[in-house]
């Protein structure tokens, strides 16, 4: 499940996101308009910043923004950065793969089975889905646009 946490990353990175290009956008109006909390909303940047996906900008109009393509920024990231490691059972995890304590055989294992397939679909799309993605059926729509999805 999604963690409150990386929802807030990933709203205020959408928000960053649709800024003008260059535009710095301080974090009393990020949560505000967003309804994050200012301090949960300070740590998340920070996480963010040191991972290289925000910058910020000291003064009176400073505040944080984009420092890569909204394009290059993908979902997965995002949750990987906020929350950790995506996969549902340990055993199936890319980046901090542990063995099951109760598991005997992993190859004749359902509930792994099942759940890499899961996985599977999951990670397919948080890899596959940037910011820019997520927000083409917005800009669409906002420049009078439909976009139909197959």
């Amino acid at each position: 499940m999604l963690s409150q946490k990386a929802k807030y990353a990933l709203r205020a990175l959408l928000a960053l996101a649709v800024a003008d290009e260059g535009e710095s956008l301080q974090i009393a109006d990020i949560a505000e308009r967003h309804r994050i909390p200012k301090r949960f909303l300070e740590q998340i940047l920070l996480d963010l910043k040191h991972h290289g996906i925000v910058g910020s900008r000291r003064g009176k109009y400073g505040g944080y923004v984009l420092i890569r393509p909204a394009s290059e920024i993908t979902f997965a990231q995002v949750v990987r950065i906020i929350d950790g490691p995506i996969a549902p059972l340990p055993c199936l995890s890319r980046m901090a793969y542990r063995r099951c304590d109760d598991c005997a055989d992993e190859g004749a294992c359902a509930i792994r089975r099942v759940y890499a397939d899961i996985h599977e679909a999951t990670l397919r799309i948080l890899e596959g889905t940037s910011l820019a993605d997520a927000l083409a059926p917005q800009v669409a729509e906002a420049a009078g646009l439909h976009s139909r999805r197959a």
